[in-house]
Order: C-alpha cells, then sequence, then structure tokens
C-alpha cells in the first residue's frame, strides 16, 4: 500500500511538472495579472482614453507613411461605427420597451431620474476600440493585408455609412427624448435645444469634412471630364 501509494505521488509530481502543466499555469498567471490590471485601470477614464489616443496616433502615423493598407482601416472604421452605435443606444430600446412596460426614459423635468444605461458601457468600448486599433497595427507589417485599393473610395463609402447611421440613431434620440449621456438628477434637455446641439454637431462634423468631401468630387468631376474628352476625341479620329 505504501508503495501503490508513493507511486501515485510519484506520478502526480510528474504529471505536475510536465511542460502541458506548466505552459497551463503560466497562461493562467499572466490572464490573472492582466485582468488584474485592467481592473485597476477601471476607474481611471481619462487615462484610459489618453492612452487610446496615442495608439491611434501612433497607428494613423504609421499608415500615413506606409502609405497603404487602406483595406485594414477601412474595416477598422466599419468595427468603430458598430461599436460607437452600441455606445449611444440604451442597453433597452425604448420603442420595444414603450410597448411592454409603457414609457422609461423621463421625458420631463418633473419625472423621476433615471441615469442613462449604455448597451455598450464604457469600459468594454474603450477596451474593445483600443484592442482593434492594436490588431490593425500588428496586421500592417504584413504586407498579405496590403491590398491595393482606390482608398478615396473607401472613404467616401464610410462617410456614407457614418452619416446614414448616426443620422438614424439622433432621429431615435429625437423620437424618444433622450440624451446617450447623465449629467446628473434634475438636468434634461427638451427637444428644441436637443434638436439644436445635433444640427451644431452635424454642421462642426461637416465643416471638419468638407475638405476630403470637396476634393472627392473634384476628382470625380475631374474624371467624368476627361473621360468624355477622351470619348468625343476618339469619336471624331473614327
Amino acid at each position: 500500500m505504501e508503495t501503490a501509494a508513493a507511486g501515485g505521488v510519484g506520478v502526480d509530481d510528474l504529471s505536475s511538472s510536465s511542460p502541458v502543466a506548466s505552459v497551463s499555469r503560466w497562461t493562467h498567471d499572466i490572464s490573472r495579472k492582466y485582468q488584474h490590471l485592467l481592473d485597476r485601470s477601471t476607474p481611471h477614464i481619462l487615462n484610459r482614453w489618453i492612452g487610446f489616443f496615442a495608439i491611434a496616433f501612433i497607428y494613423i502615423v504609421r499608415v500615413y507613411f506606409v502609405q497603404g493598407f487602406y483595406i485594414v482601416s477601412y474595416g477598422l472604421g466599419i468595427y468603430i461605427l458598430n461599436l460607437l452605435i452600441g455606445f449611444l443606444s440604451p442597453q433597452v430600446d425604448p420603442e420595444i420597451q414603450e410597448l411592454v412596460d409603457g414609457p422609461t426614459l423621463p421625458t420631463r423635468g418633473s419625472d423621476e431620474f433615471r441615469p442613462f444605461v449604455r448597451r455598450l458601457p464604457e469600459f468594454k468600448f474603450w477596451y474593445s476600440i483600443t484592442k482593434a486599433f492594436c490588431i490593425a497595427f500588428v496586421m500592417t507589417f504584413f504586407s498579405v493585408f496590403d491590398v491595393p485599393v482606390f482608398w478615396p473610395i473607401l472613404l467616401f463609402y464610410w462617410m456614407v455609412l457614418f452619416t446614414l447611421t448616426m443620422r438614424r440613431q439622433i432621429m431615435h434620440m429625437i423620437k424618444y427624448k433622450y440624451v446617450p449621456f447623465s449629467f446628473g438628477k434634475q438636468v434634461f434637455y427638451n427637444l428644441l435645444n436637443f434638436k439644436l446641439v445635433m444640427i451644431i454637431f452635424c454642421a462642426a462634423f461637416a465643416l471638419c469634412y468638407w475638405d476630403h468631401i470637396l476634393s472627392f468630387w473634384e476628382l470625380n468631376s475631374f474624371l467624368f471630364l476627361s473621360g468624355m474628352v477622351e470619348r468625343g476625341l476618339h469619336q471624331l479620329k473614327t
């Protein structure tokens, strides 16, 4: 019996010191430390977003100097747009909730204050978008992802998607009279002020990207006119 017990202990010791067990234990320790760091960074909102903007700036500089990987940037932009919609949307759709339980969001100053609960929390939004930029940055070191493409078309298409998606989201906010931020008790936007804020936001966005829109329009006009002139000269020759 003692020999069997000793043999069993030896087998357990051998299995615990095997390479597979060591790698598994090392992976578990790394993941636990990584999760601990994430938990510690949760209350430091400003520092987290400063780190994100630093990573995003490094990625933009990398793409600018490489002059490629536009399809990676386009996929990154679509993913960010999807995350943004989840970040700006309430956890429970007011349209469905209104049909089931009646209105849940306060629409008047006398209503009970209810903080805005997001479908995608701020920390998960920050973590997902930061991880996406890191993955995209690593992908720029592999030429297989550098697909040749006419980047102004991708930029224009993304801007159209962004405009249509944000327009639908803003109309949803106006319809159910909510804003995706909680400013504290007894702070409410009436419908007129909310529309004014949305108009200012859309105007600022249009001004920021007006040069890109104008450049893309001029490029398309130039290509169209060039094609018309070329076809006219071809007809004259024939």
